[in-house]
Parts: C-alpha cells; sequence; structure tokens
C-alpha cells in the first residue's frame, strides 16, 4: 500500500519475484487498502505510512479491528519517534524503511506470516529510545539536604506483571528481534517451550502480537537500547 504508483509497481515487481510470496493487491491509499484487505484476505499487508486521505496507521487499526488475524507490516521513507510509535500503537508487527533490500523485505514479509516481528536495525534505535522511560532528576528529589538514608539489605528484583524469569528471558530475546528457533538455541530449550513461554508472557502483559512485546520490554526496562 503506498501512494507513489512506481513504488507500488516495483515492489509488486520485486515480490512476484519470490516463489513463495504472492501478491494479491496494491493500494494508493488507506481507505483502498482496507477495502482491499476485505475483498482479497491476505496473510501480511505491506502498509506505507504518509498518504493522501487515511493515512496508514488508522489503516492499519481499521484493518487489525477488522482481521485480527492479518499481518500488517510498514515499510516507509520515515523513521521519525512520532510515525513508528504510532504505528506500532496502530498494530503494526514490524518496521522497514525503504532502504531495505529485495531480501530484507521478502525476509520480513516471511517473518511476519509467521506471527514474527522484523524491526531495521535504525529503527529498533529509535524504538528503544521513544520507549525508555527517562530517569528522574536527581535535583526533582529535593533530598540534598537529607542524611544518607541506612543500608538496607539488597532485595530480589520483582518481574512485573507476574512474568517467571524464564518469560522476562523470551522477553528479552523478542525485543533483540530473535526468531522463535533462535531464542530457543539461545537459551538451550526446545521451540514449542518457547511458544509456551511467549504464549504465557503475552496472556499476563496483555500483548497481541510482538510488536507490541517489544514495547512493553522497553517501558519495563527489561531490554535497553
Amino acid at each position: 500500500m503506498d501512494d507513489q504508483q512506481i513504488v507500488r509497481e516495483g515492489l509488486v515487481s520485486l515480490l512476484d519475484l519470490m516463489d513463495d510470496i504472492e501478491v494479491v493487491g496494491d493500494a494508493a491509499d488507506g481507505a483502498e487498502a482496507v477495502r482491499l484487505v476485505g475483498v482479497t484476505s491476505p496473510q501480511v499487508v505491506l502498509m506505507d505510512l504518509r498518504m493522501p486521505g487515511m493515512g496508514g496507521a488508522e489503516a492499519t487499526r481499521k484493518i487489525l479491528s477488522e482481521h485480527p488475524d492479518v499481518a500488517v507490516l510498514v515499510l516507509s521513507t520515515f523513521a521519525d519517534d512520532e510515525s513508528l510509535v504510532a504505528a506500532l500503537n496502530a498494530g503494526a508487527c514490524g518496521y522497514l524503511t525503504k532502504d531495505a533490500n529485495q531480501e530484507q523485505i521478502a525476509v520480513a514479509i516471511r517473518s511476519s506470516a509467521h506471527g514474527q516481528s522484523t524491526f531495521d536495525p535504525a529503527v529498533t534505535r529509535r524504538l528503544a529510545a521513544a520507549l525508555s522511560v527517562p530517569a528522574v532528576p536527581a535535583a526533582a528529589t529535593n533530598q540534598a539536604q537529607q542524611p544518607p538514608p541506612a543500608v538496607a539489605p539488597a532485595r530480589r528484583r520483582v518481574n512485573p506483571d507476574g512474568l517467571t524469569g524464564r518469560e522476562v528471558d523470551v522477553l528479552k530475546l523478542i525485543a533483540q528481534g530473535l526468531s522463535n528457533g533462535e531464542i530457543a538455541s539461545s537459551l538451550f530449550i526446545e521451540e514449542t517451550t518457547v511458544k509456551t513461554h511467549i504464549n504465557n508472557a503475552f496472556a499476563k502483559i496483555n500483548a497481541r502480537n510482538r510488536a507490541d512485546a517489544v514495547r512493553y520490554a522497553y517501558q519495563q526496562g527489561l531490554a535497553q537500547p
């Protein structure tokens, strides 16, 4: 979905070269994208953000509200904080810039079709910066004149939302962009076990997809830029 015809035609030609990817339609604006998804029932929608009329973020939100099983992958010229956060809040499962090459786009589409997230490295860095919780300024505490506190025994960190240690480990690796197979190899567990941890973690944190999980991991400080 892109408002520039030459870009749409180029993407269609590129994707038609892939034996395992079938292009079922293309649209020039968000409203047409929403209509087309209802007609063609695709697995993955490749979405631009800035289009005339209904933009990509709004179109993504409408598509997912009507077709929750569809994965929306953003492919945009822009990677600013506003565009990125708007896309993820709308439910996009991944975000690439138009600097991505043919193989990167194809891999991202395949990953999206299997429920995995793909983020351009530059986008990941911006996402981390945008979602990291800023530290409270020391001046705000107004404790300069206070006596030093008594030293208390170190307390074990309590994971948020009742997550187990292993679920936290899995969320950290999801935030790094690892697939289920890569997570399994990193943690020396079976891929089916990874899927169980993901399902349990997603239920606890109310994540609809891996993009939600990435956002949660950064917001809770489980992942670092």
